[in-house]
């Protein structure tokens, strides 16, 4: 999941017009499934083309709840807030890059632990920022107030701006989003699981994996239906890998409570494509099968020089 927030210098018809042109480039970027950094790059140039005499702050954020992080990259944006499952609060390292706009091309990734029973917290400087205090004043301020705020994401948000004194004569504009990686427990824990096979490539690492994917779809008692186009799902991902990457690879499973994810990993950072095969091709269906079969579908290079690629099938209402 990306999260993304920022705030264009200035108000006005020039500043709005310039935040509904990164917000609607921004959605087009986390499509990309691209390193936080590398989509602010993009920001930065796409920010100084519209109006070099605009900058903007901005924090774009990924979560991947498997991993037990979030990987972010701030271009002069307020630092993001985690509040850790021990209710201890946590300030992200300090920006990763300049304002979008200034044309640096500077910016770099990090990452915050964000285990399950945490909560993050993106903002605005109006959140935190009075003219007669200073802004440290306001940071102190809201991590107290995040260490009391328990809740769902919108009562956190609601507290927050209580306890920073936001009301509807607040004379600067105030955005704040929250995210919360709950620890399941009891029943709710059997509809989020997780399954990973490490493959060592070869003749034998299609069946091993078409064999081990349906012994977990299997166990997690999915229909017959979404088992099978599960299983053909993780073979082609596989047949896919083993032609076109390098080790290692791994093939993983993810359960949630509305998705199937099946994933693949390898040592191989070149991003397939989906293309149309001629009918003399003996390859070249791969992805087209996924993007057909599948929910959706994409792409990504992962830390180290690798790649993921997935696809997902949402799951049956009940």
């Amino acid at each position: 999941t990306a999260l993304v927030i920022g705030d264009v210098m200035g108000r006005g018809v020039r500043a709005a017009a310039v935040m509904g042109q990164l917000r609607t480039a921004v959605r087009a970027y986390a499509r990309l499934d691209l390193p936080p950094h590398e989509v602010l790059q993009l920001l930065d140039g796409l920010a100084t083309e519209i109006d070099p005499s605009q900058i903007a702050t901005c924090v774009y954020a990924v979560h991947d709840p498997n991993e037990g992080r979030l990987v972010y990259a701030s271009a002069g944006h307020l630092p993001i807030l985690v509040r850790d499952e021990h209710g201890a609060i946590h300030r992200a390292p300090e920006p990763t890059g300049p304002p979008l706009g200034t044309g640096g091309w500077l910016h770099t990734s990090d990452t915050i632990p964000l285990a399950p029973g945490s909560t993050a917290v993106l903002y605005t400087d109006g959140l935190v920022e009075r003219r007669d205090a200073d802004i440290d004043e306001g940071l102190h301020q809201l991590e107290a107030a995040l260490a009391g705020a328990t809740g769902s994401p919108k009562v956190v948000c609601d507290r927050l701006m209580r306890a920073l004194g936001v009301t509807e004569t607040h004379d600067d504009d105030v955005a704040v989003l929250v995210l919360q990686h709950p620890a399941r427990v009891g029943g709710d824990a059997e509809l989020f699981r997780n399954a990973a096979l490490d493959l060592l490539g070869g003749v034998e690492a299609a069946p091993r994996a078409r064999a081990f994917a349906s012994g977990v779809l299997t166990s997690w008692r999915f229909p017959p239906d979404l088992h099978d186009l599960g299983v053909l799902a993780a073979s082609e991902l596989v047949a896919n890998s083993l032609q076109h990457g390098t080790p290692p690879m791994r093939l993983r499973l993810r359960r949630t409570d509305r998705r199937l994810i099946i994933e693949v990993t390898d040592g191989d950072d070149h991003l397939p494509r989906r293309r149309r095969a001629d009918a003399g091709d003996e390859a070249g269906r791969g992805i087209a099968i996924i993007a057909t079969i599948a929910s959706s579908w994409g792409s990504r290079r992962t830390p180290g020089g690798g790649k993921s690629v997935w696809c997902e099938f949402a799951l049956p209402t009940t």
